[in-house]
């Protein structure tokens, strides 16, 4: 299992709802701070990561991510 955390930069106020139509993600709420948003999602393998976060990127009003990829030590 894979765990990223994709930090999603948007004027929209209800960007942490509509992450949460995307089907890999277990997680979004607000925050404050430079970006508005957090989305946390498990997946089966690390390439999956790219799809998810494109179509994130597709949301209307997503101006911007950055992607954490958790790691086990």
């Amino acid at each position: 299992m894979v765990r990223a955390v994709i930090l999603v930069k948007s004027p929209k106020k209800l960007i942490a709802a509509r992450l949460r139509r995307v089907k890999a993600i277990s997680q979004s709420f607000p925050v404050s701070g430079q970006f508005d948003a957090v989305a946390i999602i498990d997946v089966s393998e690390l390439f999956q990561i790219k799809d998810i976060t494109t179509e994130i990127q597709k949301i209307p009003g997503v101006e911007r991510t950055e992607t954490m990829i958790e790691v086990n030590q």
